[in-house]
């Protein structure tokens, strides 16, 4: 079933627990990282990871063992519960595992979630989750968030708005990524405490951009300039920007880079990339080549694992250890 709007919203928020499967696909990797969240919460339950109930991997990894994916969907785990298997960045290539474990899922088996980069019609992902009885698609775009998610992410903060606080807020849910919208909407919660939020507490939380600081650090990692990387990263710590930020940012831009590898170039992506970008970019993929993407979205993929875990490892510098890795595997 290929789910949209508010159809889409209301599966993540409350999805069937006999529900086999759902593909979230998109080119925005934060939209895709919110959903899977979400939608891992809701299948499992906040505890799940901490339960055993949750069983991670990457699309190379499920490549590298074909029978991994239908073996962690069978598994039987040692507490009772809901079970989900994440399979993150799955491209049309890695794509076999996943549906060999979609097509042999029965009930009592764990629901399997597959993230993508953005995917064509013919895709065969999307195929198989669209017409599976019990699977889902949902596709993700780069339209801004619907009233629906707006309200949904006020009442899921407790925030109590004035009817101008909201169109404030509303705004700020036009202009931003899912991502960085949710972190204002937390800084506007901590704010405002018990008070009713106006404009001013909204206006006073917007955010000035730091989208170019992140770009700038990511093509540093990604033109192999190791150099660059600690005293931008020092900057972008100054400025406020989050390691989890950042890792979504360039899990984003190396998966533009693998899709452009392995179907035909920069001229190939949707929404189509113009101007200096396009020139780094088309740079970026003559050298990096998609074998050598892979890999780097594999480390990218283990580094948000490690960010989002119980690790004591100082989070901004695990990430500069990665760009780090990222820009001496692209001179490699």
């Amino acid at each position: 079933m290929n789910l949209r709007g508010a159809q889409a919203a209301r599966f993540f928020a409350k999805p069937d627990p006999g529900t086999a499967g759902a593909l979230i696909y998109g080119a925005d990797a934060m939209r895709v990282s919110l959903r899977r969240q979400e939608l891992i919460a809701a299948l499992a339950g906040p505890d799940a990871e901490a339960e055993m109930r949750l069983t991670r991997m990457s699309g190379a990894e499920a490549k590298s063992d074909p029978a991994s994916v239908t073996d962690a969907v069978k598994a039987v785990g040692f507490f009772p519960g809901p079970r989900v298997v994440l399979v993150d960045g799955v491209t049309e290539l890695q794509a076999q595992p996943v549906l060999a474990a979609l097509s042999d899922w029965a009930v009592g088996d764990a629901a399997l979630v597959v993230t993508a980069g953005a995917l064509k019609k013919t895709s065969k992902l999307r195929k198989a989750f669209e017409s599976h009885p019990s699977a889902v698609a949902v596709g993700l775009y780069d339209d801004p968030m619907s009233a629906e998610e707006v309200a949904a992410a006020i009442a899921a903060e407790g925030i109590d708005v004035t009817p101008e606080g909201r169109r404030g807020i509303e705004a700020l849910a036009a202009t931003l990524d899912p991502g960085d919208f949710r972190q204002v909407l937390t800084k506007i919660a901590l704010y405002a405490g018990e008070e009713e939020v106006g404009p001013e507490a909204v206006r006073l939380m917007a955010p000035a951009t730091l989208e170019a600081g992140a770009d700038e650090v990511i093509a540093a990692a990604a033109d192999g300039r190791a150099a660059a990387i600690g005293p931008l990263m020092t900057r972008l710590a100054g400025q406020g920007v989050t390691p989890v930020t950042l890792v979504i940012q360039a899990t984003r831009h190396f998966q533009q880079l693998h899709m452009a590898a392995v179907s035909g170039g920069v001229g190939a992506l949707r929404p189509p990339v113009y101007g200096a970008r396009r020139d780094a970019m088309e740079r970026q993929v003559r050298d990096w080549g998609a074998r050598r993407l892979e890999a780097a979205l594999a480390l990218l993929m283990e580094t948000d694992l490690t960010l989002r875990s119980s690790s004591r490892a100082p989070a901004m510098a695990v990430m500069e250890r990665a760009l780090i890795k990222l820009s001496m595997m692209g001179r490699g």
